[in-house]
């Protein structure tokens, strides 16, 4: 049986990991209310431009772009966003595990595929298994802006247009709840399936719908980036929160557990010096 003094040291060391996981806690807290916001807030623009974006491309019998357009599939790219730092419970393995064995089921040589990793995280455990990642951006921001990841999805959009590969698909974690975080597949290029939520708004645009769409797809595609970036972002903060909370609660169930044992080995070393005692008084007798 451990000594009281070994029992008393892991009920302090344990104490201080509660009072260390129980700060990360409010912390990762306050950060989910922010992000949320964040994503939130972002949803109006993209619920806006895709609207006009629809318009054009289904409005337009002239409208005419790589980005609308499938072909023969000879290279596919995956955009996968994780975290860059860990103890966020199951929120990086969940997707990395989901990417993994998608390209597992769907490609047989590391030519057929290439891999855009956001997060410290995806991107080490990809390159630990020999996986073609060709861009990947470290340290963002806990609340994004659309300049951290700017170049990353300029890069990502143009290696599509350039036939780099010849569809993209979007791999993060989309927040529903502080509970409940969700494992999202979206297809990002080509964008074969744009349509708008609402009644599409009759637009006139000068010179021409191929001029516009020029410049807005891109500018569409790297908001979708953007957004699953910062609905991810939510989702991590909110994971990281229920796994310390989670932590906390086994240190204090630890420290109760310890606690007793620690009494019960306290009053069985009184017992026994009383008992000592009264053997030593009655051997004077």
């Amino acid at each position: 049986m451990a000594s009281l003094r070994d029992i008393k040291s892991r009920i302090t060391s344990t104490k201080k990991t509660s009072q260390i996981t129980k700060a990360m806690q409010m912390v990762s807290a306050a950060k989910m209310n922010r992000a949320e916001m964040n994503a939130k807030s972002f949803v109006p623009y993209m619920e806006k431009i895709q609207e006009v974006t629809a318009s054009i491309a289904k409005g337009s019998m002239d409208a005419n772009h790589p980005m609308l357009t499938s072909r023969p599939v000879k290279k596919t790219g995956y955009v996968v966003i994780t975290s860059d730092r860990g103890l966020a419970g199951a929120y990086n393995s969940n997707i990395l595990r989901t990417v993994y064995q998608t390209i597992q089921n769907r490609h047989k040589s590391t030519d057929e595929y290439a891999i855009i990793a956001i997060g410290r995280t995806g991107r080490d455990f990809f390159k630990k298994r020999g996986m073609n990642v060709i861009l990947d951006i470290v340290a963002v921001s806990d609340q994004p802006s659309f300049t951290d990841i700017k170049d990353i999805a300029s890069k990502t959009v143009g290696m599509f247009l350039d036939e780099t590969f010849d569809e993209l698909y979007l791999y993060y974690s989309h927040y529903v709840s502080a509970i409940q975080q969700d494992v999202t597949e979206r297809k990002l290029l080509p964008l074969t399936d744009i349509s708008s939520s609402g009644t599409l708004t009759s637009y006139e645009f000068e010179p021409n719908a191929e001029e516009i769409l020029e410049v807005l797809l891109p500018q569409y595609a790297e908001s979708l980036i953007y957004g699953s970036l910062l609905d991810s972002k939510a989702s991590e903060h909110a994971a990281r929160m229920t796994a310390m909370k989670n932590a906390t609660d086994n240190a204090n169930d630890l420290i109760n557990s310890l606690s007793l044992v620690y009494n019960r080995a306290r009053q069985a070393a009184i017992t026994q010096e009383i008992t000592e005692i009264v053997g030593g008084a009655a051997a004077l007798e």
